[in-house]
């Protein structure tokens, strides 16, 4: 929900930062995978309780997550590439969870439930690009120029981050924390599949 506001602000800065990369040999897929890796060196610093070292990896994995889009405009776009963030990105928002569960025993349900959520706005996410891509829909470009297909929804990269934040800066609220943003998915992942039905029906 908040993605298009957020590109219109971050957009300019990223795409500068991403010329100078590419105009120095870097790929978008060096900056995936470096930033999978910065996002999952939070994990033991959240089972530890190292909390704010740890938001610090959250907020650099995204950095990195905003320039690879940025490297590959100004560099050769792939398919593959944007596959490649796709995985990169679910995966590391499935370890900060993980990371939680790992930190206290009481958290578990609760991140195994926010897990689920998120396992439910992926699923809703991709399986609207594959529809997208088969009726030739072009993805209307409100959050950046993208490889395949990106649906709106209520709970998106920005809002899913700020939760994040929020998780690190109050770790003991985790679970009321967790349980809200399970429900906001699953509403999100809901509305999507709504959509779509709606969308295919109209079509």
């Amino acid at each position: 929900m908040l993605d298009p506001l957020l590109r219109r602000w971050i957009g300019p800065p990223l795409d500068r930062a991403g010329a100078w990369l590419a105009g120095r040999g870097i790929t978008a897929n060096a900056v995936s995978v470096t930033g999978l890796a910065v996002g999952l060196g939070a994990v033991p610093l959240l089972a530890f309780g190292h909390y704010g070292v740890a938001l610090l990896m959250i907020l650099l994995n995204r950095l990195l997550d905003g320039l690879d889009g940025a490297v590959a405009r100004h560099g050769r776009p792939t398919a593959l590439g944007g596959y490649l963030d796709i995985v990169c990105d679910m995966t590391f928002y499935a370890a900060v969870p993980l990371g939680f569960a790992l930190a206290q025993p009481d958290n578990a349900v609760w991140a195994a439930l926010l897990l689920a959520s998120f396992v439910c706005t992926c699923a809703s996410f991709l399986g609207r690009a594959v529809l997208a891509a088969g009726r030739g829909e072009r993805d209307p470009g409100t959050r950046g120029r993208k490889s395949f297909f990106h649906s709106a929804g209520l709970m998106e990269g920005t809002e899913t981050i700020l939760a994040f934040v929020l998780f690190c800066l109050l770790p003991g609220m985790f679970p009321w924390l967790a349980g809200a943003v399970a429900a906001l998915c699953f509403w999100t992942a809901a509305a999507r599949v709504f959509e779509t039905f709606l969308a295919d029906s109209i079509s």
